[in-house]
Order: structure tokens, then sequence, then C-alpha cells
């Protein structure tokens, strides 16, 4: 295994996953703004809050942390939104170093097991939100849907990046 090249891909990976959580945002707000009052009105009634932020509480407490709440959204936002979305774009950079997969296909499957394990999973296993059935079913496909487009903005953004390395290289 060629470290160098792993590491750069953990990297690529990770400003892909930075990208891919702002695309997914704006997706989501979108998506959401389409949906049926009575969709929203029911998440808002059942969902306890943002999930992130319910992390962030919840981990703090269980690590006998006392954090201002400033401190509490930073490590909200930055720690647990934006770092679960770097964490995740690695997984793009190395399922195209080791499968055959194309850009597209790898995008799509790391949006989609990101939705399915962390929305479908561990956010409601854990605590950070509502269990699922109490959500209408607008709210998992406005999630999935985001989550596709995270995956693609990973691709998009690591798949740019390995180009500009690649010119670069050739240029020297």
């Amino acid at each position: 295994m060629n470290i160098r090249r792993t590491a750069a891909d953990v990297g690529i990976g990770m400003i892909g996953g930075y990208v891919g959580t702002k695309i997914m945002e704006r997706v989501s707000m979108r998506l959401y703004e389409l949906e049926s009052e009575e969709d929203r009105r029911q998440e808002e009634e059942v969902r306890p809050g943002p999930p992130f932020e319910i992390a962030a509480r919840k981990t703090t407490e269980a690590l006998g942390l006392e954090l201002s709440e400033p401190q509490i959204q930073a490590l909200a936002t930055y720690g647990f939104h934006y770092g679960l979305g770097m964490a995740w774009g690695p997984a793009y950079t190395l399922l195209r170093r080791w499968t055959d997969l194309g850009p597209v296909s790898a995008g799509l499957l790391v949006g989609a097991a990101m939705s399915l394990i962390v929305d479908e999973g561990m956010t409601p296993y854990f605590g950070f939100s509502a269990p699922n059935r109490s959500y209408p079913l607008s709210t998992h496909l406005r999630g999935f849907a985001a989550h596709l487009a995270f995956g693609l903005g990973v691709a998009a953004t690591a798949e740019t990046l390995y180009r500009l390395g690649r010119n670069a290289a050739e240029r020297e």
C-alpha cells in the first residue's frame, strides 16, 4: 500500500466531504420548501431539534464536559455536522481507488450508504432524532435525496482535485 497516495486520497475525500455537506444543506433546504405544509408541521412536531446539536449535547454530557452555548453550537456545527461529512468523504476516494466503480456510481453509493446508516439508523438509535416512523415519508425521501447530492458533491470535488493534481504533475 502506498502511504502517500492513501493519505492524499483521505485528504481529498475530506475536502470533498466538506463540499458535499455544503451541497447537501442547500438541496435539503430547497426540498423542505417544496414539501407540503402538513408534512412540515408533522416533522416539526416530532423533531426534538437538529440531530447534530442533540449529538453534541448528549456527547458532552456523557463525557462530563460543561460547555457554553456558543461552544456547544460550534461543536454541533463543525464537530458533528461538517465533521461527519468530512469523515464520510474518504469512503468515496477509497472506493474509487479499490473498485471499478465510476465517479457517479461511487458518489451515489456513498451518499445512499450515509443516508441509510447515519440518518435512518444511527441518528434515531442514539436518540438524536425521533423514531423513524414518527416522520412523514417526505422527510425520509428528502434526506435520501440530499445525501445522494452529498455523494455527487464529494465525487465532483474529488475528481476535480485529482485532475488538478495530475495536471500539475504533468507540468513539472
